[in-house]
């Protein structure tokens, strides 16, 4: 084994841990916090903390952003954070750590839907298998008609919504991060959203940093530097040294950690819909990965 694959081993594996951790950790601060308060200060805290590589990684690729491309991070970051991440804050608080964690580790499914239709990736029979099979597993963890006890239908939906948005996020990211890098791209979109949240928290007179106390900054810090600074960049380390299909091994398993820590930080049922459904989203991210992709001469083309 070649000294990149072992790095490549390491950082899915920190990419897994971080995100793994990540509901545990807005669950638990953000009881102190508004959902957009709780996005604003761990996206301007992760995006600072990326910014000297992203800065680093410009200048290697002697890259200067033009008005288009601050344009399409300003898109991205209203997508990504304002949207997607704000709507997941709302979705952690208003249902169990284990099932925003399984709910928000579906988005490369959605990933695949959006793929077909803006950058006209095919969308093969394989992949109308994979999305079955996760929307399945999905369905059995939200388990509609009979929530499991701190779940809410409110809170599902926001998750979902949260997952899909995320998926767009990731698509649309891909026109551009060639020239501009995935660290330049995620650490700007991610300063622009804050930048964005900031207003909007002024404007609806929402607090900014009140609420900070001796008794949640290492949550506030863990969620900002840790799940969004540093799993970020592990993935995208992921990424580039062993491609995406390996990397997104991290969401495998990322559910798997998040539903034993919250079992035993936070005191949550692993339930049978959790196990069952987990199992279905998993088959379907093994199906996706393991199998080789044919080559495709037109879109469309299985």
């Amino acid at each position: 084994m070649s000294v990149n694959q072992h790095k490549s081993i390491l950082y899915i594996l920190i990419t897994a841990f971080c995100f793994g951790t990540m509901e545990i950790a807005l669950k638990i601060g953000g009881g102190d916090f508004t959902a957009l308060q709780m996005t604003f200060l761990r996206f301007v805290i992760g995006g600072l903390f990326l910014l000297p590589f992203a800065l680093h990684d410009l200048k290697k690729r002697r890259v200067h952003l033009t008005p288009g491309d601050f344009a399409w991070l300003v898109l991205l970051g209203i997508v990504g954070v304002c949207i997607s991440m704000t709507a997941f804050q709302i979705g952690v608080m208003q249902a169990n750590a284990n099932t925003a964690s399984v709910i928000i580790s579906t988005n490369p499914v959605f990933t695949m839907i959006f793929s077909y239709f803006i950058v006209g990736e095919p969308f093969t029979v394989r992949k109308a298998v994979v999305l079955l099979l996760s929307v399945t597993g999905l369905i059995i963890v939200a388990n509609p008609l009979h929530m499991a006890e701190g779940n809410t239908l409110r809170g599902i939906l926001f998750l979902v919504a949260a997952a899909v948005t995320f998926a767009l996020f990731t698509v649309l990211g891909k026109r551009r991060i060639a020239k501009i890098g995935g660290t330049a791209q995620n650490s700007f979109s991610f300063l622009i959203a804050s930048v964005i949240e900031l207003i909007l928290l002024l404007v609806m007179d929402e607090p900014v940093l009140a609420g900070i106390s001796s008794h949640n900054i290492a949550t506030v810090l863990y969620a900002g530097i840790i799940v969004t600074g540093v799993g970020y960049f592990c993935y995208l380390k992921a990424i580039e040294l062993s491609g995406p299909s390996n990397a997104s091994v991290a969401f495998f398993i990322k559910p798997v950690i998040a539903v034993i820590l919250a079992a035993l930080i936070l005191s949550e049922p692993v339930t049978v819909n959790i196990v069952v459904g987990v199992f279905f989203i998993l088959a379907g991210f093994f199906l996706n990965a393991g199998i080789p992709k044919k080559k495709h001469t037109h879109r469309g083309e299985k």
